[in-house]
């Protein structure tokens, strides 16, 4: 197969099944990988449901660390296991479109890694509060500048990963957190993988309530600084 896309949830039961549908839509040799914590919601059986007549659907179901980060790195690893020639990563709540993907998959033509990014000409990130965007743009200059990249939108949790860059770093990632949006980012820029940012528009949840705070956002701030200096 060629993508492979990993969606880590927790309590998506609301969006996840339109998510796949418009995931194996989008026009591409496609599957689906959803990591689901166990989702008090029900996630995780919805998608049971769907994979029981849909070869192209996989459920990763995890009991033990939970964890967005913990999610991110057992998705990696299972979508490499799986054949992935391109491992694809975002949400599943809506606020990712599928429509971007193709996009993303032509960069990979001539990068490594491609992410769909707010913060160039084209992107768009209307759907947050002025606090919100307040908070991400300071966010974003730091991560910058700590990790060194000049990539846009370093929080970017939408983007796609060749195979060969993805190996080089998959079993360094030790974030239990979100915070491994950043942690993949600083990675690619240690191992020297060329990065491609599309113009994405990031769009409100369809369902449910976002699961990221701003004083989360505060803290992973100092984990970034951390991570600079274990790895000097």
């Amino acid at each position: 197969m060629d993508i492979m896309a990993m969606l880590p949830t927790y309590n998506e039961a609301e969006n996840i099944k339109q998510a796949i549908d418009e995931i194996l839509n989008c026009g591409l040799d496609i599957e689906v990988l959803v990591v689901d914590d166990m989702s008090p919601d029900g996630t995780y059986k919805i998608v049971e449901e769907i994979s029981k007549n849909n070869p192209k659907v996989h459920l990763l179901l995890r009991k033990e660390q939970r964890g967005r980060g913990y999610a991110g790195i057992e998705g990696f690893k299972k979508a490499l296991a799986l054949g992935a020639q391109n491992v694809l990563e975002m949400d599943a709540d809506g606020s990712h479109s599928p429509k971007y993907i193709p996009i993303l998959r032509n960069a990979l033509k001539n990068y490594d890694a491609a992410i769909g990014s707010r913060y160039i000409y084209g992107g768009k990130d209307e759907a947050r509060t002025l606090l919100r965007r307040a908070i991400s743009a300071f966010s974003r200059r730091y991560l910058a500048f700590i990790i060194g990249t000049k990539i846009k939108d370093p929080t970017s949790g939408f983007r796609m990963f060749k195979k060969e860059a993805l190996e080089k770093f998959v079993h360094k990632l030790k974030s239990s957190d979100p915070f491994i949006v950043a942690e993949v980012v600083y990675y690619l820029k240690k191992y020297d993988c060329s990065v491609a940012e599309c113009p994405i528009e990031f769009m409100p949840r369809i369902a449910g309530k976002s699961k990221l705070r701003p004083a989360t956002l505060i803290k992973y701030l100092f984990k970034a600084l951390k991570l600079r200096i274990v790895n000097l």
